[in-house]
């Protein structure tokens, strides 16, 4: 069954019982229906059909295309980023309402149906803090019978939160950009979201209608709310003509494929960081060191990786490590710091360092900014209700101020004056946060005001690795990677945490180039929680360790990395490709997880997370191969072959990860 938007150049518009005939049919039909009012896309194939009206909040109140008393079609080709297409319009008049446009865009090969609205004004300026281009009536209607599911997905990584795939018996449930609404056994998913950042803070409703077994859904610009991090609703689109955020609409016969397009689609508009070189993997100081590095254990870290673990395959494609000083590298002196740069340098290594530029960890309003003299802090802080706003013990800053650029310019000049090529920047959703207003007036929003300050950073810093560590998930052009979750550190529970993220969240590898796993820590951890955590991060993508291999850290961490962080086959994995869930229904994480390389090989990981060791067969069709064909299964842990129709056993608190490939 082909793909609900393999479409073809020709779209058949009708309205109401008049149909404007296209040149040629195509698998999609986009009409709009005179009685309810509404825009119905259907695809015969699949029993697609989604039916739909766009939403705004003006003038104190919410306003429906329903209510507009008349409409007219057009049809037209499209050329843009996303190639060459079809451009569908509805425009809705009414002489008591702002002139609506709503665009269907459609091209050829692509399979989503991508829509945005603008609003005119007869006169004058218009403005809204509200703008919702997709109301759908049943968002269940095209994903047959079975048990449905729904991702949670969540506007950062702050404080622990977590991805979740919610079966439908919720009555509401608020995911942010983006949603997957799926059916688990035939994994028929439809996928809708935001493709635009610039912005919009967006967000997908889902809800039971009343007296209805049915679930409407929602995707709307204008989330401003605790998990935004906000305290104040958000900022309104003001202008003659104002527009809506541009959101995706798409119904896949594998949901995971979808959610995979939905991120690639983003990069259309917004494509991801270049990085020349190979993927980074090494070490960062905040796993076990934390506030405790100083210049000498800098130093010596270096040297066992460049002793212990960098000629026994710990080491990326181009033979380079990065050695990262975290938070606690400010007791370094200029030359100390230039010092330890050159030090990597001669083992082999790249030099990396840390830095939040919106966030003022000394809450001192009354004091003066160093790097721009003429501020106070209190001059910079973001005010909700005239009140600095504080998050994780920081009060926020204003990206748009011209002290934070004189901060960037300067730190960054410290940063190239010593030699450093990977900066790890952090806390950044401080930038993201609703005001009462900004420095720059036309800054409207929290996360126009985060493109602000991003684009900054990457004038300053943009000729670095940047790996964003706190941060929203969009917008995500300006760094080459982004931290997948929260902290993690050595135990089931930190693999468990880190892999909620991969199992809902892997699909963000098509907006960043590497998603990481954070630190890796071995010490005080079973050998299965260590196999485990470090297949958590091959998985995931950006691998970096976290021990204290200093003279004085443990020899417990140094032993278990000689052992654990020198696999070939594992590290082999560690090339920044996210592996899949195989399925989607995880009470809290999936434990299961797939990637085929392009040359006949499945990867499969399975976690046990539990207390007791479970057993299960290869699942061999739900990871797309054909049960009825032989394959050579070896394990990479144990470096031993498996029986493909064998019983596999995971004992407790452990992984088992395996190749496959045909015979």
């Amino acid at each position: 069954m082909k793909s609900i938007l393999q479409l073809t150049s020709a779209v058949a518009l009708l309205l109401g019982a008049q149909a404007a005939k296209a040149a040629a049919p195509g698998p999609w039909k986009i009409s709009y229906d005179k009685a309810s009012k509404s825009v119905q896309i259907t695809r015969a194939a699949g029993s697609v059909h989604i039916q739909l009206y766009a939403t705004y909040k003006w003038d104190g109140r919410l306003v429906t295309t329903r209510e507009y008393a008349g409409s007219t079609l057009l049809q037209k080709p499209v050329r843009d980023a996303f190639g060459k297409g079809t451009l569908v319009q509805v425009i809705f008049r009414d002489d008591q309402l702002p002139t609506l446009v709503q665009s269907f865009y459609q091209y050829a090969g692509k399979d989503y149906v991508l829509t945005d609205f603008t609003l005119e004004s007869k006169s004058g300026t218009i403005a809204s803090n509200y703008m919702a281009p997709v109301n759908m009536v049943d968002m269940t209607q095209s994903l047959g019978t079975g048990y449905l599911r729904a991702l949670f997905v969540p506007f950062d990584n702050d404080k622990w939160v977590r991805f979740q795939s919610h079966p439908l018996d919720f009555n509401s449930l608020t995911s942010y950009e983006t949603t997957a609404v799926f059916n688990t056994t035939t994994r028929k998913g439809l996928v809708v979201g935001a493709v635009d950042h610039d912005f919009w803070k967006s967000a997908v409703v889902m809800h039971k209608t009343e007296n209805d077994p049915t679930y409407a859904l929602t995707c709307y610009g204008g989330a401003a709310d605790s998990t935004t991090r906000d305290l104040l609703p958000h900022g309104a689109r003001e202008g003659h003509i104002i527009q809506s955020p541009k959101v995706m609409i798409g119904v896949f016969n594998d949901w995971r494929t979808g959610m995979e397009t939905f991120g690639a689609a983003n990069a259309v508009l917004t494509p991801r960081k270049a990085w020349s070189k190979a993927m980074p993997m090494g070490w960062n100081s905040w796993g076990v060191l934390q506030f405790k590095i100083n210049y000498q254990k800098a130093l010596e870290v270096s040297d066992f990786f460049k002793t212990y673990l960098q000629p026994q395959h710990f080491a990326n494609a181009d033979n380079e490590v990065v050695i990262g000083l975290d938070s606690g590298w400010d007791s370094f002196t200029e030359e100390q710091l230039k010092s330890f740069v050159g030090h990597c340098k001669a083992n082999g290594q790249m030099a990396g360092i840390y830095w939040t530029p919106f966030a003022d960890w000394g809450k001192n309003p009354e004091g003066t900014i160093k790097e721009a003299p003429a501020y106070k802090f209190k001059d910079v802080y973001l005010y909700a209700h005239g009140q600095p706003q504080d998050l994780d013990g920081a009060y926020a800053i204003d990206p748009t101020h011209p002290a934070i650029a004189a901060r960037m310019k300067a730190v960054s000049a410290l940063f190239h004056r010593c030699g450093f090529q990977y900066v790890k920047v952090d806390f950044m959703a401080h930038g993201a946060m609703g005001a009462d207003k900004w420095y720059n007036p036309t800054v409207k929003s929290g996360i126009q005001a985060y493109n602000y300050g991003m684009q900054l950073l990457d004038q300053y810093f943009g000729d670095m690795y940047i790996n964003l560590s706190i941060a929203p998930i969009f917008p995500a052009q300006y760094a080459q990677s982004r931290r997948i979750a929260c902290d993690a550190w050595n135990k089931m529970k930190d693999t468990e945490y880190t892999l909620n993220a991969v199992s809902y969240g892997w699909w963000i590898n098509q907006l960043y180039r590497y998603n990481d796993a954070d630190h890796v820590v071995l010490q005080k951890a079973t050998e299965g929680e260590n196999r485990a955590r470090v297949t958590s991060a091959v998985i995931t993508g950006l691998f970096i360790s976290g021990d204290d291999f200093s003279k004085e850290g443990s020899e417990e961490g140094k032993e278990k990395a000689k052992q654990f962080l020198t696999n070939e086959a594992v590290n082999a994995l560690a090339q920044g490709h996210s592996f899949r869930p195989v399925e989607g229904n995880g009470e809290r994480s999936e434990e299961q997880f797939t990637l085929s390389d392009g040359h006949g090989n499945t990867y499969y990981a399975i976690f046990n997370y539990s207390e007791n060791a479970r057993t299960l067969k290869i699942p061999l069709e739900r990871l797309g191969l054909d049960p009825s064909k032989p394959y050579q299964v070896r394990d990479l842990w144990s470096k031993t072959g498996i029986d493909a129709a064998a019983t596999l056993t995971v004992p407790a608190k452990d992984v088992r990860l395996l190749k496959i490939n045909a015979q």
